[in-house]
């Protein structure tokens, strides 16, 4: 067995639907499969999904205080007012002051932008940044992604005597800022029909509201910043991104080009993948280590080398914030590890960086498995900043809510949130949000899982299959990259690959071999060891084409495996078996002495006979069979109680080779007791090696022979001499347990030392199930 890492949540959609959608779309039937396991079935949804337009936008005036918003701003522009758009330092954020600045530009404002410092001003609008702009003219600012929270800074802004419009999409606390203006479709009284947009769709529906008509060239900005904020793909974000992609497969701003070539990407290469794990984490690394004013610059520069020089520093960033976060993590986890993994994970240290905590805190949860909340201890020996990552069932943003005295900044999503707190209250809420998980969690909450989108064979597998999936894209958080299941195929090929040998390709096939695919397990090369010739494997990846020298072909990137049944691993002949193996395990032996020299770690229990080692054989799972047994159905006792197998390996070593050294034939018994009976006696001591020369015969096949008429008291051995009985019973040699023992040897030898493997396993397998179906019929 090869045990699998995580749950997987499988879901099958009914063959009826999927036939129908297969036959009126003409795609494959894993895409149609796709298709009615997302609810698509009915041609208007499908065209929809398939073919959404910017005609199914919605109109930006049904979203709350929009009409306020825009003629607020109409005014400010008329009367030339100074107006601030006020943003935040993540890739939404940043995406989001630059279309709206630039939005108020086209309008003809007298238009500012203003990032805060994550370091020195923390998250959000904060008084001092609002002074400052008072003091330097400013009557409006506007936020984008941010501001739901800030209670207190929009009544500072009232007193400055300057109209605060706040657009965002967090959560909404349940008492709002009182703004001139609050844009927010999460309000609960905001008829909005899409609730999930990104900081950069709001400020997108603000800058169509404002211009009066679709601002095409904003889609870039706001796909950039909807997919990097991993808001759901649905609805209108899926057509921002979609329309987004399409514009910057055709033209780039310099800004962007500049990034993906410092990145050494090009742009045959951008979809969502590339703005999620390129462009994204490259955008918000500025803000991450310093000030995010240069992402801003970058994304509204017009000037080529302006935007290298800048796209080179952020990338320079971004390596330095990679090697920021593996050094934190490594701590974290360590001071994990040392809590003995609790069920809701909180890790504090001294000067680990506030703007990398987030990534670190992500890392935990994908390692451990459970909520998770990393905090960086600040130089005033008071204050601890935050960052909070959820799993599936653990609402991160509603539980902190409940929390709220212990934090006086907070915000988020159920899957996310940061926070800034006191130290002292660190172990309060730490206690309080394990009584909210053991009440509300169960064990299966804590296994991470794999959401399957369809079940799928491997002859059903082709570059036209997946061609049809990548017109469901873009993917994302809400409409992931469909996640495929290939069950029990047939392991052709297993090798780690890789310059350190930690990536591993497998090459799976159906049952008839027919068809196969390649497989993909990034660092899972460790497994290799674990896959035994011709296992049965079960996969669950992501499906792929493959473009090399010229041949395309589909493959599969995986990110689970499992094998559900024991496993036969073949050493038969090894002589170095027992120097090479570290893992613990039960060794049995069948002859009464046990190998010399077993690891410590391993159990040696003798077989000779096995209902005595019935209570150690149950419960083992690792076992080796290091000799050959002096039965079959000794053998056979031994399977059918080892009723926990996951792993057998076979050595079968035999001090004695009866299958190339076969039993004498009866001719040869016949002719050799007629020479005894006429010799009368024969001594072996002297004439045993002539008569082997004369015959061609081994002198250990003529001993053989004596013993057996020995035993069956054909004639009588004394010191080396042979004389034979007179008139003695007339037995057949098959009475002789010695001759019958030598034919039994060589058959098990032939059956167990010089089978094939398939045949071996054959073999073993129906000992296994034997016993099965003998307990199920008791």
């Amino acid at each position: 067995m090869l045990h699998s890492s995580s749950k997987w949540i499988i879901t099958n959609p009914a063959d009826g639907p999927v036939q129908d959608v297969q036959q009126r779309t003409g795609l494959t039937s894993i895409a149609a499969k796709f298709l009615v396991q997302r609810g698509f079935e009915t041609d208007e949804q499908i065209q929809l999904f398939l073919k959404g337009t910017t005609e199914q936008l919605h109109d930006p005036f049904l979203m709350k205080d929009m009409e306020k918003a825009v003629n607020r701003i109409h005014k400010a522009i008329m009367d030339k007012e100074r107006i601030l758009v006020f943003g935040d330092y993540d890739a939404d954020g940043v995406t989001s002051t630059s279309l709206l600045y630039t939005a108020l530009t086209l309008a003809g404002a007298e238009a500012a932008w203003y990032v805060p410092n994550r370091f020195t001003e923390g998250y959000g609008p904060n008084e001092p940044a609002f002074k400052q702009a008072a003091e330097e003219g400013v009557t409006l600012i506007i936020t984008v992604d941010t501001g739901i929270s800030g209670v207190k800074e929009a009544d500072a802004a009232k007193k400055l005597g300057v109209d605060l419009i706040i657009t965002d999409h967090h959560e909404p606390p349940p008492a709002l800022p009182d703004g001139f203006a609050v844009i927010n479709p999460k309000q609960e009284d905001c008829g909005y029909p899409f609730k999930e947009l990104a900081g950069v769709g709001v400020a997108f529906k603000v800058a169509q509201a404002l211009l009066g008509r679709l601002p095409n060239e904003f889609f870039d900005l706001a796909a950039v910043g909807t997919i990097a904020d991993l808001v759901p793909l649905e609805d209108e974000n899926r057509i921002l991104a979609a329309e987004g992609l399409k514009a910057m497969q055709g033209r780039l701003r310099p800004g962007l080009e500049a990034l993906l070539k410092a990145a050494g990407t090009s742009r045959d290469e951008l979809d969502e993948e590339t703005v999620g794990f390129v462009i994204g984490p490259r955008l918000n690394a500025a803000g991450r280590l310093d000030s995010a004013d240069p992402a801003v610059e970058l994304l509204l520069t017009q000037d080529p080398s302006e935007a290298e020089d800048t796209a080179s520093m952020i990338d320079g960033l971004n390596r330095e914030r990679q090697e920021l976060v593996k050094e934190i993590a490594a701590e974290a986890e360590q001071k994990v590890e040392e809590q003995g993994v609790p069920p809701v994970i909180i890790v504090a240290g001294e000067g680990w960086n506030p703007g990398v905590i987030g990534i670190v805190a992500s890392r935990l949860v994908e390692r451990f498995y459970r909520p998770t909340i990393v905090l960086s201890l600040l130089e005033d020996g008071k204050t601890a900043k935050g960052s909070a990552r959820s799993i599936e069932g653990f609402d991160m943003f509603q539980s902190l809510s409940k929390f709220r005295d212990l934090l006086p900044h907070f915000g988020g999503h159920p899957m996310a949130a940061g926070l800034t707190m006191e130290r002292k209250d660190i172990d309060s809420l730490r206690s309080g949000l394990i009584q909210i998980a053991e009440e509300t969690l169960t064990a299966e909450d804590y296994l991470k899982k794999i959401h399957v989108d369809l079940e799928v064979s491997v002859d059903e597998i082709s570059v036209k299959t997946i061609q049809d999936l990548a017109a469901m894209a873009p993917f994302g958080m809400g409409n992931p990259a469909p996640k495929i299941l290939i069950r029990r195929a047939l392991v052709e090929q297993a090798k780690v690959i890789g310059s350190t040998k930690d990536h591993l390709k497998l090459t799976l096939t159906n049952s008839d071999h027919s068809s196969s695919l390649d497989v993909i397990a990034f660092r899972m090369g460790a497994a290799e060891k674990s896959i035994s010739p011709l296992a049965a494997l079960s996969a669950v990846g992501k499906l792929s084409i493959n473009e090399w020298n010229g041949r395309v072909k589909p493959q599969m990137i995986v990110e689970d495996i499992k094998i559900d049944e024991w496993q036969l691993f073949d050493h038969r002949g090894s002589r170095q078996y027992l120097t090479k193996q570290t893992e613990p395990r039960v060794l049995v032996h069948f002859s009464e002495s046990a190998p010399a020299e077993t690891p410590d770690t391993w159990e040696t229990v003798c077989c000779a006979n096995p209902e005595e080692a019935a209570p150690v054989l149950a419960k083992a799972s690792h076992v080796t069979l290091y000799d050959t047994p002096d039965s079959m159905k000794q053998l056979r006792t031994v399977m059918q109680q080892l009723t926990s197998l996951e792993q057998l390996d076979v050595v079968f070593h035999d001090e004695n080779d009866y299958f190339f050294s076969p039993a004498p034939s009866r001719d040869q018994f016949k002719w050799y007791y007629a020479f005894l009976q006429k010799r009368g006696s024969f001594d072996m001591n002297q004439h045993l090696k002539k008569l082997a020369v004369h015959k061609g015969w081994s002198e250990s096949m003529i001993s053989f022979m004596s013993n057996v008429f020995f035993e069956l008291g054909f004639v009588k051995i004394n010191d080396g001499v042979i004389s034979v009985n007179d008139r003695p019973e007339k037995r057949d040699l098959s009475e002789s347990e010695l001759y019958t023992s030598r034919l039994e040897k060589t058959n098990i030898q032939q059956e167990l030392c010089y089978s094939t493997y398939r045949s071996l396993k054959k073999q073993l397998d129906q000992m296994t199930n034997t016993a099965s179906v003998e307990t199920h019929s008791r």
